[in-house]
């Protein structure tokens, strides 16, 4: 299934939104514009890699800031082009209304903490990858995790490819189409988890955590309340 669009109009214009997706696109642009052996280094030194986490923390301590740093930085890379455009698409599709309810700089800076959540429990389940990580899904879930709690009610347009040259556009409860996504990485999660992991593959807990801290932190965030009627 892919979703198209939902039926919550924006307030607004999704200025941090927009501004995220812009900024990602560039440096995917300027990233894939570099030499091999540039791009590498590049994706060596902005990804997250949870050993050298581990070894920086241990070394100068918890609270080091800078041990952070590709933590942050990774959330505005992406390995290729379906992984940065899935991406942009999901956060098209439902940081309108989630920035709508927060505001612009709310919104960023609930954005990035959910990156941050993200990216530490995925050092949690890997303490020892040398493998860099990189992408925006774990913020861009936390959004997702937000839009549940908010806008539970609202419907998701979704195609559905019955025959190739048949599609068939349904209209699917948005409460519906977030806990079947979340199930499916808390599945591949678990499996990934009991299996011994794979590293280098997604970073299904990622996503987990970052919906879940989502669902939770955006309370602290929302500068007004919706009510809804039944």
């Amino acid at each position: 299934m892919l979703p198209i669009r939902d039926n919550i109009p924006s307030r607004h214009t999704p200025i941090a939104t927009k501004a995220l997706i812009v900024v990602n696109v560039l440096l995917f642009i300027s990233q894939w514009a570099m030499p091999d052996k540039e791009f590498a280094e590049f994706v060596y030194r902005y990804g997250f890699i949870p050993v050298r986490f581990l070894n920086s923390i241990m070394e100068f301590g918890i609270l080091h800031t800078d041990s952070y740093l590709p933590m942050l930085t990774s959330m505005f890379l992406h390995g290729n082009w379906v992984h940065l455009i899935s991406n942009m698409w999901m956060l098209w599709l439902f940081g309108d209304n989630v920035e709508d309810i927060m505001g612009f700089a709310r919104f960023l800076i609930f954005y990035i903490l959910c990156g941050l959540i993200s990216g530490f429990t995925h050092f949690l389940f890997n303490p020892v990858s040398s493998v860099p990580t990189v992408g925006a899904s774990g913020a861009i879930a936390g959004v997702m995790g937000a839009y549940l709690i908010l806008f539970p009610h609202s419907r998701i347009v979704t195609l559905v490819p019955v025959f190739i040259f048949l599609p068939m556009f349904i209209h699917v409860p948005a409460f519906i189409f977030l806990i079947i996504w979340f199930l499916s990485q808390l599945y591949s999660g678990v499996t990934q988890w009991v299996g011994g992991g794979n590293v280098g593959g997604i970073a299904w807990w990622a996503h987990i955590s970052g919906f879940l801290a989502g669902m939770f932190l955006h309370k602290y965030f929302a500068k007004r309340r919706i009510y809804w009627s039944f």
